[in-house]
């Protein structure tokens, strides 16, 4: 099997990898490709600074000694496996970004040998790709379950992004994913490292002079947990360990693994999941304000915003005119760019109508049942539309 055609089959493995964007990254097309052929390794790729990239997001090993029963590369499973040495992997990835094919990487590894062997391969080919190849680029590095300390503060020195994947929001759903996973020991207690080692050492002495940032994945409903349970570790791992993001990924069956006969979670579920979680990161909601149903889980037929403000606004609208950021924000069809740029038109001149907003960039049909501008509800004003 020649390099491309095994980075082929690494690469096709890695589509229930998250990185970027929500829906930018995973299951996305490549945006640019100069070799036909490398349509099957290269995704479109928004990263959270706004800058979209074609990222490679591929396998070091397939490889894998662990029977993780949701897995494509579990240990039992019957498919043909293939590995890159380091150096082998770096110098294909080094082409690859000098052509044009890909301007980032995402590496993870099946865990062969424990995960300190494996984590310390991953390092290998980060510290080649940085060192020998010289390459500047976007580098996201998985940090394998059972990593030491040192591993990863390596990782941190080498990768604009390190992730440590949850799978699941505690260890006892844990057991019913990934039976010999250890959540505190081999998960959480990596994510609390990272986090310790950027308060206590200076960020000019990691890559770009920056500390990474940290993400986690959840595998959504595979363990038959609840959003509010994973929200609810989402919360936490947010204002404790500082995670930039939670991503989640819809449960679907695989065959010829213990979950293949259990039905695939609705793709709604995982947009509303990520719609609830930048709610907790960037408008100022708390688990008690977002509508969970009976079941604890978030109602599929809308969005968790809009249906905050179909108990809480709709009988008490906020006044435009005068709402400071926090209550804007909160107010569907208004979000942080809108916001501010509510903020910025008040200084100049009172805003009277609903194609005021629109001009702002606030989606005004949204957030008129739910507003005042000059003391009036500006229902009746749809009409200009």
């Amino acid at each position: 099997m020649d390099s491309l055609q095994t980075l082929k089959e690494l690469s096709s493995q890695m589509q229930f990898e998250a990185d970027g964007e929500p829906g930018a990254s995973s299951h996305a097309p490549a945006c640019y490709s100069p070799k036909e052929d490398s349509n099957a390794i290269t995704h479109a790729a928004q990263l959270p600074n706004g800058q979209k990239i074609v990222l490679l997001k591929t396998l070091l090993s397939s490889a894998c000694e662990r029977d993780c029963f949701y897995c494509p590369f579990r240990a039992r499973r019957d498919f043909r496996r293939a590995t890159f040495k380091p150096d082998e992997f770096a110098g294909l990835f080094s082409k690859m970004n000098q052509s044009g094919m890909a301007e980032g990487v995402f590496l993870s590894s099946g865990i062969a040998a424990g995960g300190v062997r494996t984590m310390d391969k991953l390092l290998d080919t980060a510290d080649i790709l940085r060192k020998k190849y010289h390459f500047k680029g976007y580098l996201h590095l998985k940090i394998m379950p059972g990593s030491e300390k040192d591993q990863v503060f390596r990782a941190m020195q080498l990768a604009d992004r390190v992730s440590v994947n949850l799978e699941a929001p505690s260890t006892e759903r844990l057991a019913r994913l990934a039976p010999h996973k250890i959540f505190i020991e081999e998960l959480m207690r990596p994510l609390r490292w990272v986090e310790e080692i950027r308060r206590t050492v200076p960020a000019y002495k990691f890559w770009n002079g920056r500390h990474p940032s940290t993400v986690t994945q959840f595998v959504a409903g595979g363990a038959d947990e609840s959003d509010l349970e994973l929200l609810n570790t989402t919360q936490w791992l947010m204002k404790n360990v500082r995670l930039k993001r939670a991503y989640f990924s819809a449960f679907h069956p695989i065959l010829d693994t213990p979950l293949e006969n259990k039905p695939a979670v609705n793709p709604m579920r995982e947009h509303r999941l990520y719609q609830a979680s930048f709610l907790l990161r960037d408008y100022g909601f708390d688990l008690e304000d977002l509508p969970f149903t009976s079941d604890e889980n978030l109602p599929l037929h809308t969005d968790p915003k809009l249906a905050w403000a179909q108990i809480n606004l709709i009988h008490t609208p906020i006044e435009v005119n005068r709402a400071e950021k926090r209550d804007l924000i909160k107010i569907p069809g208004i979000g942080l760019k809108g916001a501010e740029a509510i903020l910025s038109a008040r200084r100049l001149n009172r805003l009277h109508d609903l194609s005021a907003l629109k001009k702002l960039g606030v989606i005004a049909e949204r957030a008129a049942p739910y507003i005042l501008l000059n003391g009036r509800r500006p229902a009746s004003q749809l009409t200009l539309f």
